[in-house]
């Protein structure tokens, strides 16, 4: 077994399930010390920062002899939950593969860069090679905004997601919306008294598929394609026998570089009309040029193909601190799934690429 894939069987077998997804879950806690322990075995310079309380960050630097440029990689602690999975932490090897919760999304990535930092720190580059190794991307992202406010400097960024060993230029943004339209309760046999707020909400769903069929139809990106918007929950009512007084609709807005919240906002507004509207959180797209010199040699040395990926990434938070970056991690499957597998000569390859990369950037 090699020193990475060993490395991630340790970093799988940890429950790191976000607990603002799953209340009561463990949250990235032990899964930090464990990353601590082994960065400072490999002589990289840890610390362990909370984004909020009991929600910690670590930053462990390879750091350089001096005169070279800083390169972050980026990659989160944090899973999704467990409930349909059979022996989620098991780290079971299989063809290939290595199999358990997060084995994907994304501690493949995470053995990946933390690798990469230990072999920099051996072979004494000039400029650092920094790890984050950060808290809650599955829900706000807390981890990597407080490493951007940081004040720390760096020349270029990898976020570490999974584009199957291609290289992400661009990914989606997304926000969040609610709208809400009104009845007035009264008993189902009074319709002289009672106003249906359900029904009321019907033309506001006939809008948004409307929206819906307009934005697929009309692809703006040339690696994104269009937007998309769709219904994710509703809930309304009172009882059976009652008008119901209150219908709410939550939805989500999927946005391609060149769409902006403000016209998400025009949209929201055509779509309900009188009912009252809410936005919830947000996140802008991203897209870097292919002409950066963190793309160029990422692309130069994975020699795949240059893509946008539909997900969001911490790549958004980042590039949108002034940091040049882009987005590499392995093949696997079953990211947020009841199977979830990583592939782990694709895990290999991105500590070849991205040792490269940290080699001919530092110096």
């Amino acid at each position: 077994m090699s020193d990475v894939v060993e490395l991630l069987r340790g970093l799988v077998e940890i429950d790191s399930i976000n607990p603002d997804l799953i209340p009561g879950a463990p949250g990235e806690a032990e899964l930090a010390r464990y990353v601590a322990a082994w960065c400072a075995r490999a002589g990289l310079d840890v610390e362990i920062e909370e984004a909020a309380p009991r929600r910690p960050n670590v930053i462990a630097t390879a750091r350089g002899s001096g005169e070279g440029r800083a390169l972050l990689l980026n990659a989160h602690m944090d899973t999704v939950g467990v409930e349909t999975m059979e022996a989620p932490f098991d780290a079971r090897l299989e063809g290939g593969r290595l199999y358990g919760r997060g084995s994907y999304d994304m501690k493949g990535s995470l053995a990946a860069i933390m690798t990469v930092a230990a072999e920099a720190k051996r072979r004494g580059l000039r400029g650092d090679v920094v790890v984050a190794a950060v808290a809650d991307e599955e829900v706000a992202s807390i981890g990597t905004e407080a490493l951007v406010a940081s004040g720390r400097r760096f020349d270029a960024a990898v976020v570490a997601e999974p584009p199957e060993l291609d290289v992400a230029i661009a990914h989606k943004g997304f926000v969040g919306f609610e709208i809400e339209t009104r009845g007035r309760a009264a008993h189902g046999s009074r319709p002289d008294l009672g106003e249906d707020a359900i029904a009321r909400m019907g033309p506001v769903l006939v809008a948004l598929d409307e929206l819906a069929t307009d934005l697929v139809s009309k692809p703006t990106h040339r690696l994104l394609g269009s937007g998309s918007v769709h219904a994710s929950l509703i809930e309304g009512g009172q009882e059976f026998s009652s008008y119901p007084e209150r219908c709410l609709l939550t939805g989500e807005r999927r946005t391609v570089p060149g769409e902006s919240l403000e016209d998400v906002e025009r949209e929201l507004g055509a779509i309900a009309g009188d009912a009252q509207r809410r936005l919830g959180v947000s996140r802008h797209p991203f897209e870097a040029g292919e002409d950066e010199e963190i793309v160029q040699l990422v692309h130069g040395h994975a020699g795949t193909n240059l893509i946008g990926v539909p997900f969001w990434t911490d790549a958004a938070l980042v590039a949108a601190s002034g940091v040049p970056t882009v987005v590499f991690g392995p093949h696997g499957e079953g990211a947020h799934a009841a199977v979830e597998w990583v592939d782990l000569a694709s895990v290999e390859r991105c500590v070849e690429v991205l040792l490269a990369v940290a080699v001919d950037f530092c110096g």
